[in-house]
Formats: structure tokens, C-alpha cells, sequence
């Protein structure tokens, strides 16, 4: 164990076996994680050579082989909660993608939740004894969150009852579905539903496209993989397109709309329960992006408590990196928000279940704001881990940048999400519309609940600018309580700016798609502060519900670095709103930093309590041991271009090979930059060539210099009219 590590742990003021209890929710969940991940972490199935020096279609060879055994393992264990089957399933792989996933996380959970028991009896078993391999096929190249211009048809044919799907264009294919380019036999296909020869949008259809046995095409479907990507080497994302390809009645997915077999059209009570899967899937890309940056900050920090750097005062030891305030600066208020994010992220998986049975019992009222909500705090958590973990790699210099950090994989692993199930933008323009019925509402003299219920102040509170004296309340930079109503003040601001600026667009342009434009800045910033609330909100609620008071301490800590380092980054909202003075504005600067002294001491125990384990991490700078710099040494021994000396099939110098062409010039033509590009190119190639050398007798820079000098003192360059390294001997002539 490193020594420093050592010591950060023993000084720290709380015992993190009892926060990472609250991050699972109670003991008993730790207790069972950890029991699969032992399960999976001793079991030689699921051992592997490092990811980083295997190509990509080796990466996805392994990631198929570890998913088939992964299923397996599962029924072995009876492992079918679907909270244990996420544990499982992160455990195997790592927290990398895997071919599977759509297959688990979209395919399966839409055919629970938009299937009739009939069509899940015949499709859901198979899918889950994997006879059925499916994907979820919404993207198509020329749309994707822009859902309503999605262009593939599904045309009813009632003589056949039977639909016929096209990608009537080369926009409408199919496009970047994981899964689909080389795993997927089935596809729940997104198709605008045309019967009676009027269209009714986008429905969801299962398509079969590959043949099971053979695992060919089908007629009619033309499909594969996409190609390389920015990162995601082990995820076959594909293309789908169909051509006059038909499918039975029954393959239309019917719990909610349905078409009759005269092709009679049966609307949905809702038209967002087809969206359904979405919102389950961004619901849960929130607790991605709290695991995604939690993994960052571990590696980080504990890589910050290892290495030691520079000096404070002159003569002393070089001290930790982490002792230094820029580098808490830059990592503390991100560890910070890790903790807010976990616990946001738990809020919405209890938040979508309890939704989605209020839904089974045919109660919607809810529906709306989890749409607005999970579209939201997706776009705000991803966009801000995205840039966190980036900011995690610079901090870690240049080690950072070397795959061995983990850091790398995190990133092109993490940064799809922002366009992903929604682009970023778009999402907190759908939160924007929301907010702004909301407002509506409030205004024609009704109530809102739910997290806009701040909204229904808004009569009564003076929102434009004005003396912070007449505010009820001054902001205490010491409560959290205190810090949730200033956010609060700054998100009702920004909505009704938006609202107001949104309004005054529409009488001025007369129609409201266009004033919808001009005000999307407006309305995007709106969206940010609402769920900037919901977050500092939620962390701020979940510390009266910890007992242990060293826990509540060190939370208490990080949701007022949270809150404050939030305030820092947006004081023109809180001075414009005369939420908050100036000299506040500079009373929290300087509590940031006691904050990040108060820190310190239990930064490494509060990464500890994440409570990942070295494989799962897949970082040298971060392991738990903190035994760095011996293990980047072993790790890039095992660089595949260490194998050998000398690798076969190259020559070195690499120059023996070339063969070059030189144009005679003269010296005087040339300007003095290019007379100097050009005798230093001609000097590299002269001398790294051990021919030339060899041939010209020049044994030594110092006589190639010369020769160099020769061809100036002449005026001309020589002119090699064909300088070919053969076996026939090298000539040169004057010009």
C-alpha cells in the first residue's frame, strides 16, 4: 500500500463503509453487490487481456463471448431482479458497452411495458432466453431526436393484414442502433403507421431481420455495421434499411394504440406512452453520469494523493498535487457534484417506477413532468460529467492522457450520452416547453405541483431586478436550506424572462414557431436553472435523512461546495435577479475555499466510498493500492509493439525505402525560408540515410554539413533526376 494513500485514509473523519451504505441505499444492498461482483470477479469466464491493446473486432469478439456467458451465469445464479441484472451486467464488462445492451435495456423493457400479454408471450421469453437477439431502431441518418420527421413507413395492407415497412429515402435508414450491425435478429422498429391511406405517426413494430439459424438477412433488409466510432469499439452499431418488407398485424406492438384487421386505427389515451421507453432510458443515463464521473474523480483524486510535484515553500519536500488549492479547485467541486448526481440519480429510478405503475393503473397526471423531467436533468448531468471528466484527465497531466489512466475509456465511453436518446439541446427545449405550459397555467389562475410548484409564487413575487432588502429572506451562504430558495428565486427568474421575452416574440412575429426560435436561447437557460433546482434541491433534502452525524458532516460539506461553486459559475443570474449582492457574491468565493480545506482531509475516503474495485475502475492512476508508477511501467511492457526488437516487414532508417524525385532548382529563385525548408529536408534525408552515407563516404554529420555547404557555395542545388536506392550506384550531376 502507498504510504500516502495509507495516511489520507486513517486521517479521514468518517468510516466509508457507512456512506457507501447510503449510496446503495441500505447495507443489505452493499451487502448483495458486492456478493455478484465477487461471483463474477472469481470466475475464470469472464478474465481478460487488457481491452486497450486488443483491435476492434477483437474487442467485440470478447465483448459477444463475455454477454453469452454473462446470461448464462445469470440463470445459474437466478439472478432476475432487474436492479441485480444492471449490477451484473456493469460487473461483467466493466462499465463498457457491450452488444447486449439494447437487447436488456431498451428491447426487453419495451416489450414489458407496450406489449399486450400476447405478443409477450410470444416474443418476451424468447427475447429473454436470448432465441431472440433485438435492438431498438428509432435513429434513422437524417433524424433523430426530431422524432416527428423520422421517415420509415409501415403501410397496412388489410387484404394481407400484413404491414410494409420502407426507408423510402437514404435519410429514412435505419442508423447507429447498438447491436444492430451484427448481434440483433429482431428490431423494434420506430415507423410512421399509415392505414386507411392517412398517417398516424410513429408507432413501434417488431421486425424480424435476420434469419434464426443462420443469422443471414432477410429479404427485403439490408443491414451492418456503420464503422468506427470515436470510441465504443465493442458495440456493433448498424444500419437497417427495408425495403417493401412485410410483417404480420400482430407484430405491431398494441397494448396502448392498436389497428383492426380492416385497418381501422384504435389511438392511444396517450400519445407519450409510445415514448415510454425513452423516458425509462434517461432516467437512468442520470445514474450513468453520476457512476461515470464518480469513476473519474476516484482516479483523479486518489492519483492527486500520490503524486507529488513542484514545492510550496522553497527547500521543502515536494508536496501531494493534491495539496495544492488549484488542483482541490478543480476537483473538489466536481467530486461534489458526483455526490449530488448519485443521489439525483436515485431520486429518478424511484421517481420512473412509481410513475410507471400510477401508468399501469391508468393514471397519467404525472406523465408530463416525468417527460419534462427525465429530458432535463439528462441533458444538465451529461453535459456537465462530460466536461467533469475531461477536466479529470488534465488534472491527472500528461499520465492523463495515456490509456492507462481509464481516463480516456471513460470519456468515449460517457460523451454519446449528450446525443444519445435526445440531444442535449433539444431535451432542454422539451423541459422549456413544459415549463412554459406550467407558467401558463399559473397565469390563467391555476396551480402547479410537482417540481415547477415554485412557480406558483410567481403572482406574488417581484422577479425583476430589484434591492435585495426587499426580499423576505436574505441568502445564509451557511445553509443549504437558504442556498435551495436562492436557486429557486434564480429558476423562477429565468422562467418568466423566458416566458415574458417568449410572448413579446409572438405578437411581434405572429406565429409562434418562429418566436419559439428566437427565444430558444432564453428558454434553454431557462430549463438549466430548473434543473440546477432539482439538484441542489434534492441533495439538500437528502442530508435530513442521514443518521450517522461524521456522515452528515462530510455531505453537508460537499452540498454547500456544490451549491456555492454553482453560484460562482452563474453569479450574473443571482446579481441580475438582486438575488444576491456583490460582496455575497464574494463572501462565497472565499467559503469555496474553506470548503475545500474542509475537504481535504476526507477527499480519498470520499472516493473509497464509490467503493469500486481496481478491475472495475480499470485504472492505473487510480488504483486502490496507489501503487502507480510500478504498474505504468509493467503496463506498457505489454504494448504489443514490445513484443519484438525489431518489427518484421520494416527497414530502419524507414528512409532506404523511399524513392524520391528532387527537381533541380536554383539557390538564388528561392526565397530564404524555402532555401532553408529545403536543405533541411534534403540534410534529414541525406544523413538518416545509412545507404547514402554509406555510398558518399560520409560517415558523419560534420561531412554531410560540408557537402551541404558545397552545393550553396556553387549556387545550384545538384539535381538528382532519380535518387532511387537500388543496386545500382548513386550518380549526381551539375546543372
Amino acid at each position: 500500500m502507498n504510504q500516502d494513500l495509507r495516511r489520507e485514509r486513517e486521517a479521514a473523519s468518517f468510516n466509508p463503509e457507512l456512506l457507501t451504505h447510503v449510496l446503495d441505499g441500505s447495507p443489505e444492498n452493499t451487502r448483495r453487490r458486492r456478493e455478484i461482483e465477487n461471483l463474477i470477479l472469481n470466475d475464470p469466464d469472464f478474465q481478460h487481456e487488457d481491452l486497450n491493446f486488443l483491435t476492434r473486432s477483437q474487442r467485440y469478439e470478447v465483448a459477444v463471448r463475455k454477454s453469452a456467458n454473462m446470461v448464462k451465469k445469470m440463470r445459474d445464479f437466478g439472478i432476475a431482479d432487474p436492479e441485480e441484472i444492471m449490477w451484473f451486467k456493469n460487473f461483467v464488462h466493466r462499465g463498457r458497452p457491450e452488444p447486449l445492451d439494447l437487447h436488456l435495456g431498451m428491447f426487453l423493457p419495451t416489450l414489458l411495458h407496450q406489449a399486450t400479454a400476447e405478443q409477450q408471450e410470444r416474443f418476451f421469453m424468447p427475447a429473454w432466453n436470448l432465441e431472440i437477439i433485438g435492438t431498438y431502431a428509432q435513429t434513422e441518418m437524417g433524424h433523430g431526436t426530431h422524432l416527428r420527421g423520422l421517415e420509415t413507413t409501415a403501410t397496412y395492407d388489410p387484404e394481407t393484414q400484413e404491414f410494409i415497412l420502407n426507408s423510402p429515402t437514404v435519410t429514412s435508414i435505419k442508423w447507429w442502433p447498438g447491436g444492430l450491425g451484427k448481434t440483433s435478429n429482431h428490431a423494434i422498429v420506430l415507423a410512421q403507421l399509415i392505414t386507411k391511406g392517412k398517417c398516424y405517426g410513429l408507432h413501434a413494430f417488431i421486425v424480424p431481420i435476420r434469419e434464426i439459424g443462420t443469422h443471414k438477412p432477410l429479404p427485403g433488409i439490408t443491414v451492418g455495421d456503420i464503422g468506427p466510432k470515436f470510441g465504443y469499439d465493442e458495440m456493433d452499431n448498424g444500419y437497417l434499411k427495408m425495403d417493401n418488407y412485410r410483417i404480420p398485424r400482430e407484430n405491431m406492438l398494441m397494448k396502448y394504440a392498436q389497428v383492426k384487421p380492416d385497418g381501422t386505427y384504435v389511438k392511444p389515451v396517450s400519445n407519450k406512452l409510445t415514448y415510454g421507453t425513452m423516458v425509462f432510458v434517461r432516467s437512468f443515463l442520470v445514474g450513468e453520469a453520476a457512476r461515470s464521473l464518480s469513476k473519474a474523480c476516484t482516479i483523479a483524486i486518489r492519483y492527486s494523493a500520490v503524486r507529488h510535484q513542484s514545492e510550496i515553500k522553497p527547500g521543502e519536500p515536494e508536496p501531494q498535487i493534491l495539496d495544492f488549492q488549484t488542483q482541490q479547485y478543480k476537483l473538489f467541486p466536481l467530486l461534489a457534484t458526483a455526490y449530488a448526481f448519485q443521489f439525483v440519480g436515485a431520486y429518478m429510478k424511484e421517481t420512473y417506477h412509481r410513475i410507471n405503475e400510477d401508468i399501469g393503473h391508468g393514471d397519467l397526471s404525472e406523465l408530463p413532468e416525468l417527460h419534462a423531467l427525465t429530458a432535463g436533468l439528462k441533458a444538465f448531468t451529461s453535459w456537465t460529467t462530460n466536461a467533469a471528466i475531461e477536466a479529470c484527465r488534465m488534472a491527472c497531466g500528461g499520465h492523463g492522457y495515456s490509456h492507462c489512466s481509464g481516463l480516456p475509456n471513460i470519456y468515449v465511453t460517457f460523451t454519446p450520452t449528450c446525443t444519445f436518446e435526445g440531444e442535449n439541446t433539444v431535451m432542454m427545449l422539451q423541459t422549456a416547453r413544459f415549463l412554459m405550459k406550467s407558467y401558463d397555467q399559473v397565469h390563467s389562475g391555476k396551480l402547479v405541483c410537482g417540481m415547477v410548484s415554485y412557480l406558483n409564487d410567481l403572482p406574488t413575487q417581484r422577479i425583476q431586478p430589484q434591492q435585495v432588502a426587499v426580499w423576505p429572506t436574505v441568502v445564509d451562504i451557511d445553509s443549504p436550506d437558504s442556498l435551495t430558495e436562492a436557486y429557486k428565486l434564480r429558476a423562477a427568474r429565468l422562467v418568466e424572462i423566458a416566458a415574458k421575452n417568449l410572448q413579446n416574440e409572438v405578437i411581434r412575429r405572429e406565429s409562434k414557431e418562429v418566436a419559439w426560435n428566437l427565444t430558444s436561447v432564453d428558454l434553454v437557460r431557462a430549463s438549466e436553472a430548473h434543473c440546477h433546482y432539482v439538484v441542489v434541491k434534492l441533495f439538500s433534502e437528502k442530508l435530513l435523512k442521514i443518521q450517522d452525524k461524521s456522515i452528515h458532516t462530510v455531505l453537508r460539506n460537499l452540498c454547500l461546495l456544490y451549491c456555492l461553486y454553482g453560484i460562482s459559475q452563474k453569479a450574473g443570474d443571482f446579481l441580475q435577479g438582486s438575488i444576491m449582492t456583490e460582496s455575497q457574491i464574494t463572501q462565497v468565493n472565499q467559503r469555496i475555499k474553506e470548503l475545500l480545506t474542509a475537504v481535504r482531509p476526507d477527499a480519498v475516503a470520499l472516493v473509497d466510498a464509490f467503493d469500486f474495485k481496481d478491475v472495475t475502475l480499470g485504472s492505473v492512476l487510480g488504483r486502490y493500492d496507489g501503487n502507480v508508477y510500478e504498474h505504468l511501467f509493467e503496463w506498457a511492457k505489454k504494448s504489443p509493439l514490445n513484443k519484438a526488437e525489431v518489427q518484421k516487414n520494416c527497414v530502419f532508417p524507414p528512409f532506404e525505402i523511399l524513392h524520391l524525385n528532387i527537381k533541380a532548382e536554383r539557390i538564388s529563385e528561392l526565397t530564404p525560408l524555402r532555401k532553408l525548408w529545403n536543405l533541411l529536408w534534403l540534410f534529414q534525408t541525406l544523413y538518416l540515410s545509412n545507404r547514402f552515407r554509406r555510398e558518399l563516404g560520409c560517415s558523419h554529420s560534420t561531412q554531410v554539413f560540408h557537402f551541404l555547404n558545397h552545393l550553396i557555395t556553387v549556387g545550384h542545388v545538384h539535381t538528382y533526376t532519380k535518387l532511387e536506392y537500388c543496386n545500382t550506384p548513386l550518380s549526381h550531376t551539375s546543372t
